[in-house]
């Protein structure tokens, strides 16, 4: 597009301004050469001085009347733009931001940049000791490669066997990749959930929470599987049976923390 005269500037601009510490003198150096009283706009104690009071030559000022070094006096320079690219303070909005401009790099480490969140009630039998999807995933696109992805799973599970001991266990995979086994053993340890009394049933819940790393901006999808430790016995992700108090969602939560 075509303009008459200068080009509008897209930088911010703001007027020049000199301080000028009075003598008890009436005549002063200007630290831009102006063509006209015109030019500038002088203040006395903040109060703007006509400018039939007094002349200018080049940089020479001649004021009407001296002033102090108890006065403020200062000189706007109307006809000198000063351009800089950057704003005064809280004179940005909300409006002016553009979608997506603000990167995780400008936020600074440990921030929440999104949270993903999904549940299932989708009843799954395991009985055998492979391990088994148990349903329960949710996607997340990290916006940056340096974020982690904070994962939270809580499920609900109906534990059933003939043995006196009875285990099983849950582990979390970023796609096909095992990213967290709490308790890989076939054994009983510190999360394996089961019970010890013999033959029968129980209701729990099982919690984990995990870290991952998974340095991308593609889509990963993060899902749980279950297996049996034992060879006899039967596990239920997210029991529905008669008893409505034996229902519930098991539910996963992705957030992504600035790296």
């Amino acid at each position: 597009m075509a303009y008459i005269g200068a080009e509008p500037s897209n930088n911010f601009v703001s007027l020049k301004r000199q301080v000028i510490t009075g003598n008890n003198g009436s005549t002063y150096t200007l630290d831009h050469s102006v063509a006209s009283v015109n030019d500038v706009a002088i203040f006395v104690n903040n109060v703007r001085q006509n400018p039939a009071s007094y002349s200018i030559s080049g940089t020479a000022l001649t004021l009407g009347g001296t002033i102090s070094s108890s006065d403020s006096c200062y000189v706007i320079f109307l006809g000198q733009a000063l351009q800089t690219v950057t704003p005064d303070a809280n004179t940005i909005t909300t409006a002016m931001i553009q979608d997506s401009a603000i990167t995780s790099a400008k936020l600074g480490s440990g921030k929440i940049l999104q949270v993903v969140q999904a549940t299932d009630d989708t009843e799954v039998t395991v009985n055998n000791q492979t391990y088994t999807d148990t349903g329960l995933t949710a996607n997340i696109t990290p916006i940056s490669t340096s974020s982690k992805v904070l994962v939270m799973v809580t499920h609900q599970l109906l534990l059933s066997g003939d043995n006196s001991s009875f285990y099983g266990g849950i582990k979390l995979l970023r796609g096909s990749t095992d990213i967290f086994d709490p308790n890989p053993t076939n054994s009983s340890g510190p999360f394996g959930i089961g019970h010890s009394t013999g033959a029968g049933s129980i209701y729990t819940f099982f919690s984990m929470q995990f870290l991952d790393s998974p340095s991308s901006t593609s889509q990963q999808t993060y899902k749980t599987q279950f297996r049996n430790y034992s060879a006899s016995g039967s596990a239920y992700i997210m029991i529905n049976d008669s008893a409505a108090n034996n229902n519930g969602k098991s539910v996963i939560t992705l957030m992504e923390v600035s790296g």
